[in-house]
């Protein structure tokens, strides 16, 4: 009988969902600052996913830069 392991994710890990997402929103606030048009004209739909998570990158960005350190600390030493 085989036993068949189930690989964590990143929707089933949380830290990874929670560097997933903090991923999500540098990248969104960065492609903004070097093109905003390519996020502004898509502000609803599935798409204004991305405009949302640059408006909540340039908004909040030293919680998320604090954020980000705490997760590559995280993710490089106790991990």
């Amino acid at each position: 009988m085989q036993v068949f392991t189930v690989l964590p994710s990143a929707i089933f890990n949380f830290q990874s969902l929670l560097t997933v997402i903090l991923l999500l929103i540098c990248t969104c606030a960065y492609i903004r600052s070097l093109a905003p048009s390519l996020l502004d004209r898509n502000k609803t739909g599935l798409l204004g996913i991305f405009w949302k998570c640059a408006r909540i990158g340039e908004r909040k960005s030293p919680y998320v830069a604090v954020c980000c350190i705490v997760m590559a600390f995280s993710i490089l030493f106790i991990q």
